[in-house]
């Protein structure tokens, strides 16, 4: 499973600068540059909450899953 994360696209849209939004929401850029990188192994709630306050947009406009191999539903895996 690859989860991508688009919080370029959706900086560039609002023309708001990584500074700006680290400032809003009370986040470290650095972080915010992990998670923009997609090298974020996870991210919370309160802060993808703050995400999308700031940047007036629902957490799918942030995060988008692409298949990648061995993606397939096995019906003997437990989920």
């Amino acid at each position: 499973m690859a989860i991508r994360v688009q919080l370029d696209r959706v900086l560039v849209e609002r023309r708001m600068s990584l500074t700006e939004l680290a400032d809003r929401v009370g986040v470290t850029v650095a972080n915010l540059s992990i998670l923009k990188t997609g090298k974020a192994r996870a991210v919370r709630f309160s802060t993808l909450d703050a995400l999308c306050r700031e940047l007036d947009c629902q957490p799918g406009d942030l995060l988008v899953h692409e298949p990648g191999p061995g993606d397939a539903f096995d019906d003997d895996a437990e989920a």
